[in-house]
């Protein structure tokens, strides 16, 4: 991790405009997708599989006692940042500096090293996958452009343009230079991590879907950040995993555009509204 010197206020909106970018209509299109949503746990568990994120999370993050709210926060950032106003954008990247804040600790990490920002926010790109296993594969010019775009999470925050690998063929060098050499086990974040999957303390009619949720974001890991993050993967496992995506696909695929897109285009209602009423939103 890049030793920084951890600052006691939020830093100011670090890009303007034509800095971090506008994201296309593609992007919208594509992260407005509920499919999307099945990579969220798996997104969350590659970020604590690199220390200095899995300690900032563990030690400092409301996720476990306000699941509800933390996810909540979470997609208003990605919906703001891939469908909203440059204005609105402005905002949210405010705030989550204003949150990172107290995100820190001396020698171990700060919210604001560039380099575990970068790490968040390429875990998000990742999902394309899901994407391409349910409507196909992506043409290059698209993937590439998709890819652009999506490097405003960490624009928009304290990533520099120039640190993101700059193609999707480098994208992917990082990634597999990540997964076998920048990732790490730590007790406390192994910990933290079965307990987000836990359904344990769940209202029980919750429970079956946190238990879907939970091997589908096992299932979507790359075996080295299993390992890391000691999460259990069984023949067993494979085959119900296997068996979701099967009968998920066809079914996903023939339900109309704008009930796919609902949930993603309700979070961004909410944002706004919280937005326009001066009222908690990160």
């Amino acid at each position: 991790m890049t030793a920084l010197a951890e600052p006691t206020q939020a830093p100011g909106a670090n890009r303007d405009a034509e800095q971090y970018g506008v994201p296309s209509q593609r992007l919208g299109d594509f992260i407005a997708e509920a499919s999307l949503m099945l990579g969220a746990g798996s997104a969350v568990m590659y970020q604590l599989a690199m220390k200095g994120v899995g300690l900032g999370v563990a030690e400092h993050s409301t996720a476990l006692v306000r699941p509800a709210d933390r996810l909540r926060t979470t997609l208003s950032y990605v919906y703001v940042m891939t469908m909203g106003t440059q204005e609105e954008r402005d905002v949210v990247s405010r705030l989550v500096n204003k949150a990172h804040v107290p995100v820190r600790s001396s020698g171990r990490y700060t919210a604001f090293d560039p380099d575990l920002q970068l790490w968040v926010a390429v875990t998000l790109a990742q999902n394309t996958w899901i994407h391409e296993r349910v409507f196909g594969k992506f043409d290059a010019a698209t993937r590439e452009q998709v890819y652009r775009d999506s490097q405003v999470f960490g624009t928009a925050l304290q990533v520099k343009p120039e640190d993101y690998p700059q193609t999707w063929a480098d994208y992917q060098a990082y990634w597999e230079d990540v997964l076998d050499n920048r990732i790490e086990q730590d007790p406390l974040v192994q910990a933290y991590a079965k307990r987000l999957l836990s359904p344990a303390g769940m209202p029980l009619h919750l429970k079956p879907a946190v238990m879907v949720q939970g091997l589908l974001t096992r299932g979507n890991l790359d075996p080295r950040a299993r390992e890391v993050l000691a999460l259990p993967w069984s023949k067993r496992d494979q085959r119900l995993y296997d068996l979701f995506w099967k009968a998920f696909v066809p079914v996903y695929r023939v339900l109309p555009t704008w009930l796919r897109q609902a949930h993603g285009r309700s979070v961004l209602r909410d944002a706004r509204r919280r937005i326009r009423g001066n009222k908690h939103l990160i």
